[in-house]
């Protein structure tokens, strides 16, 4: 087999197990579920593995134009689910390390940006299409060209669609730090302050316009509506640490490309905090309890 030529049904296999990982976070940007994500690429192999592909010369660029074109059809049939969701929805928790797969600093922080919760929320708010264009191109660098025959669109198109969803994502995008540095500390001080009741230190590492948002799919405890003010944030999280039930247990691991507070009940998560830093203050608190969306975490 050539760099260019596919013929070989095992070299088929090992082709897109090479290319699964770039798949799988086009799908999850895509898709905000780690389940829907693995179900588009699971259908991007039955698509790839049941005909011949010697004329494919391109398979990376074949398979995520297969990937995006499911993960659009797919994001059409969910966000009317979506509309029915109880209370604020939030995208599932995903398990990130970038520094084995994009060991350039810019690099990392380019992914790590494109997968925060912050960034997936405003996503929602895109077209299909729109936001296809712009995980595709802002988030891997695909070049127009490419995007243009995955979406089977003119260049003028893709350029148009990649300017429009820019634009509305730079407008409602929160402000936020990536320097990693920062968010540990002020995510290792935000536990410790609120497991340890302290409401002074709480209040101090909170902005004064600083949220909360939670996500429970009306099926654990969250707060349906979002809680505004510092005072407010850090009043409902100590209310909820001194609610601690025995056996629960806190750990700090990376999610969505930074630091966040996992938390386990008997073993298992019950629950994920994050946060959003820009000047050196927490401006929102995401907490996502719905259980169908922790199932994916790895517990050792």
């Amino acid at each position: 087999m050539t760099a260019d030529t596919v013929t070989d049904p095992n070299d088929l296999s090992a082709l897109f197990e090479e290319h699964r990982h770039v798949l799988t976070g086009v799908a999850y940007r895509m898709l905000g579920r780690v389940a829907d994500a693995e179900d588009v690429v699971q259908e991007a192999w039955l698509r790839w593995s049941a005909e011949g592909r010697e004329d494919v010369r391109a398979p990376r660029a074949y398979l995520v134009r297969i990937t995006t074109r499911l993960a659009i059809d797919r994001l059409r049939h969910v966000q009317s689910r979506r509309e029915a969701y109880v209370g604020p929805w939030l995208p599932e928790p995903f398990e990130t390390d970038f520094g084995v797969t994009a060991p350039d600093t810019a690099e990392q922080a380019v992914l790590a940006e494109s997968v925060s919760l912050a960034v997936l929320v405003v996503l929602e708010s895109l077209s299909p299409l729109e936001r296809a264009v712009f995980v595709l191109r802002e988030a891997f660098g695909f070049p127009y060209g490419e995007i243009a025959t995955a979406l089977d669109k003119s260049d003028a198109a893709v350029r148009q669609l990649a300017g429009r969803a820019r634009k509305h994502v730079d407008e409602r995008k929160p402000r936020y730090d990536v320097d990693p540095v920062q968010q540990r500390d002020l995510t290792e001080r935000f536990l410790a302050a609120a497991t340890g009741g302290d409401l002074g230190e709480l209040l101090s590492l909170l902005a004064p316009d600083a949220r909360l948002i939670g996500d429970g799919g009306g099926k654990s405890k969250v707060p349906l509506r979002i809680v505004e003010s510092a005072d407010k944030v850090a009043r409902f999280l100590i209310g909820v640490a001194q609610k601690a039930i025995p056996g629960m247990e806190v750990r700090l691991t990376e999610l969505n490309g930074g630091p966040a507070v996992l938390i386990l009940a008997n073993g298992e998560p019950d629950g994920v905090f994050q946060l959003d830093v820009a000047d050196g203050l927490i401006q929102c608190v995401y907490i996502v309890r719905n259980p169908d969306k922790l199932t994916a975490l790895a517990v050792e």
